[in-house]
């Protein structure tokens, strides 16, 4: 398992629930109902981005921190 360390900005939303974004990564959009749920859903679209980079042979940004797992 890989974990990485990111910057992520929860942005309440008017009509309720967070939208999530990475300044680091532009591709990282989502949303959630909650504060776990727009967690949760980051690390799915982290992910997903994580693997459309590799797809496309680019590497990640130099400033995204790798961490060791526990």
């Amino acid at each position: 398992m890989k974990l990485y360390k990111l910057p992520l900005v929860l942005e309440p939303q008017p009509e309720g629930g967070y939208v999530v974004t990475c300044r680091l990564l532009p591709e990282l959009v989502t949303e959630g109902d909650t504060v776990h749920e727009a967690q949760q859903n980051a690390a799915d679209a982290l992910e997903a981005v994580i693997e459309a980079f590799v797809d496309l042979g680019r590497p990640l940004p130099a400033e995204i921190s790798r961490i060791a797992a526990s």
